[in-house]
């Protein structure tokens, strides 16, 4: 596996990728409606093109998942959904943290599976907020890096 930061951000990688978020989304974010799913994904591609790292990971050079990292947060993390369980969520974690020094993550408090794959990699619960970022009612849960 390759792990590597965009510095091309081309139409044809951010398709490649809203491909990626759209699938892991369907398979992992059980509670969002068809709707949801809709209005959220008005601004995926912008977010992707906007973030200030985004770090792609391939194998056998294809795709199969991405992180997005500012102000030593991470603020995405979307894997193919046939790679999930590899280890691959893992290492790109382990990349962000000695790489560009990640501290944060948010998760929604529905994807409990993503929640527990954050703790059981060393963050721990510090804030919740009833609403996401559009104004939505999916509850987030913010976590910190233990013993920073």
């Amino acid at each position: 596996m390759t792990i590597y930061e965009a510095k091309n951000r081309d139409d044809e990688l951010i398709d490649k990728l809203y491909i990626i978020w759209e699938k892991s989304v369907r398979a992992t974010h059980l509670f969002l409606k068809e709707d949801d799913i809709i209005n959220i994904s008005k601004y995926i591609k912008k977010y992707l093109i906007d973030i200030k790292h985004l770090i792609i990971a391939e194998i056998e050079d294809n795709i199969v998942g991405f992180m997005g990292t500012e102000n030593k947060k991470l603020e995405m993390l979307f894997l193919d959904p046939e790679v999930i369980g590899n280890g691959i969520g893992r290492k790109l974690i382990q990349y962000a943290i000695y790489n560009y020094d990640i501290e944060e993550v948010s998760v929604n408090e529905q994807n409990t599976n993503a929640y527990n794959f954050y703790k059981h990699i060393g963050f721990e619960d510090y804030k919740r907020n009833e609403y996401d970022d559009l104004g939505n009612n999916f509850p987030i849960i913010y976590m910190k890096l233990k013993n920073l």
